[in-house]
């Protein structure tokens, strides 16, 4: 009898921190993978001539796509160089809509 209640006490201390590894998977770990592929699959298919926004905030319109580098328009002829991993989001569908 004494075996069985060690036994299930182990399981007891066992289960909480399993439950707290699987809370961490489900609540933090895996909304962050997704969130990578997301924004991994947007920088893969940014296009030129779409309207974006940088990490830092500066908006702009791409004029030319160069190997890890985006070119941006951000004024009449001004143009600057970012890297790739910089575009936060794009503008051009949220103007649409």
């Amino acid at each position: 009898m004494v075996l069985l209640q060690s036994f299930g006490s182990g399981l007891a201390q066992l289960f909480f921190p399993l439950a707290i590894l699987a809370v961490f998977f489900f609540f933090i770990y895996r909304p962050e993978q997704k969130r990578k592929q997301r924004q991994s699959d947007f920088i893969s298919s940014l296009k030129k001539g779409r309207k974006v926004v940088t990490n830092g905030g500066i908006h702009g319109k791409i004029t030319s796509i160069e190997g890890n580098s985006v070119i941006l328009d951000v004024d009449r002829g001004t143009k600057i160089k970012f890297d790739k991993n910089s575009i936060s989001f794009e503008m051009s569908s949220q103007e649409n809509n």
